[in-house]
């Protein structure tokens, strides 16, 4: 199956993981970890190092370094051919991943488990102050980034967009990465881009600097019509001054973030990893404030996959309550 997996998916799941961050220099007897996120641009590659210093700080025998990938998507592959050791993607990937739907049709890959569900992306749809763009339907006709190949941004703009009775055919739609797309839109290459990013986001903070920016309210309507249409959709709200310019909270829709390993990983270092993270979190916070979402409870309602039984294995020495869908 992974044969077939990577022949049809090659440019997706190859190891256009390509930058190595490094955040300790390996011992020689000790077992090096892959950690895969993101985009720089994007809030994956920071938590991701900021849990690779967890590891190399708190997990004995191991050190860890952060991978620069195209995201969620391409980042389900890489644990599935164990090219990655863990791996943070949206909650709806990890669960098409696990059940062999959406973009995974025929490629279920059921060896994914979670360790713990870490934070709330956020779906940004931002757009310059003088665009004339004030709403999602005046993005037909329009140039805009949909995010990475193989980025969950691309996955929640299409649910959005389609959602909304907008498709492909509707727009000049663009395949960037964050970075690429808020340089897009500086330089006037683009009209309006989409982030699903923990907020605030590096990206999207530089571009508020130097430009005008307004980032799309949706309507109750539209809120409605994309959870309809996609179950872990939620609404929540962006507040005001997270980005200069942006001065009002903004309702948006929210996904959560899952931190992903395969069941192959061995318990002892599953809950080694999860025990760590979680003791060490203020660490992790400190790295991000996406962070301080993550929590035992946000994990047990937020996760849409089992656990690994090493992560498990936590859980229950701290009581939490596990709800039976997370157990094998």
């Amino acid at each position: 199956m992974l044969h077939h997996l990577l022949g049809k998916h090659a440019g997706l799941f190859g190891t256009a993981a390509l930058t190595a961050m490094t955040f300790a220099a390996p011992a020689a007897a000790q077992q090096q970890l892959s950690i895969a996120t993101g985009g720089t641009g994007g809030t994956y590659y920071p938590v991701g190092g900021g849990l690779a210093e967890i590891v190399n700080n708190h997990v004995e025998g191991y050190s860890a370094t952060a991978e620069v990938t195209g995201a969620s998507v391409e980042n389900m592959g890489l644990i599935a051919t164990g090219d990655a050791d863990l791996a943070i993607a949206l909650a709806d990937t990890v669960a098409h991943a696990y059940n062999g739907t959406g973009n995974f049709e025929g490629q279920q890959l059921p060896m994914i488990r979670g360790l713990a569900s870490l934070y709330a992306n956020m779906v940004h749809i931002v757009t310059l102050a003088d665009s004339g763009i004030t709403s999602l339907d005046d993005l037909a006709g329009m140039r805009v980034s949909i995010g990475a190949p193989g980025s969950g941004t691309e996955v929640n703009a299409a649910a959005i967009l389609n959602a909304n009775g907008i498709t492909y055919d509707d727009i000049e739609e663009q395949r960037l990465n964050f970075n690429e797309t808020a340089d897009a839109l500086a330089n006037g290459d683009i009209d309006a881009g989409f982030w699903s990013v923990g907020a605030p986001t590096s990206s999207i903070m530089n571009l508020a600097t130097t430009q005008g920016i307004v980032i799309l309210e949706l309507t109750e309507d539209q809120l409605n019509a994309a959870m309809g249409a996609h179950e872990t959709f939620a609404t929540t709200t962006l507040p005001g001054g997270s980005y200069n310019g942006v001065d009002d909270d903004v309702a948006v829709l929210g996904i959560p973030n899952v931190l992903t390993v395969s069941s192959e990983m061995s318990d002892d270092l599953a809950y080694e990893l999860t025990r760590a993270m979680f003791e060490n979190i203020a660490e992790l916070q400190a790295v991000h404030p996406a962070a301080n979402e993550t929590t035992v409870e946000f994990t047990m309602s937020a996760t849409p996959i089992p656990l690994h039984p090493g992560a498990l294995r936590y859980y229950d020495e701290v009581g939490a309550d596990v709800p039976d869908a997370l157990r094998e």
